[in-house]
């Protein structure tokens, strides 16, 4: 029989629904803000929907969609063909890969892509 304090390797790390739902439209508005500041010299436009940034650029036609996933508590990126997935960590969501920070993996993507 298994004590009460027992928990498995996923339910330690979890916060709060709440406490992660804070902590994503916190850094999806600073993100946004950080894009809407960049838009006026970049060739893309942002879009904000249904609590998901869109980065849409004309040339060829492609889009970045940026979206927290409450139930796994990460905040998911599709760019360049590829998915990116954030954690909520101390010092907020870094992709696991590269450590890179949620603003600066966005940047980062956008210049990739533009070139």
């Amino acid at each position: 029989m298994r004590s009460s304090n027992h928990r498995t390797w996923y339910t330690w790390r979890m916060i709060d629904e709440v406490q992660f739902r804070k902590a994503a439209d916190g850094a999806m508005e600073a993100l946004k803000q950080k894009l809407f500041a960049a838009e006026d010299g970049g060739d893309f436009e942002v879009e904000e929907q249904s609590g998901a940034l869109y980065v849409l650029f004309e040339e060829p036609g492609s889009k970045f969609v940026i979206t927290p996933n409450a139930p796994v508590q990460q905040i998911w990126i599709s760019a360049l063909s590829t998915s990116f997935k954030l954690d909520y960590t101390s010092d907020g969501f870094v992709l696991p890969k590269t450590g890179e920070k949620l603003d600066d993996l966005v940047m980062r993507l956008i210049g990739e892509y533009a070139g």
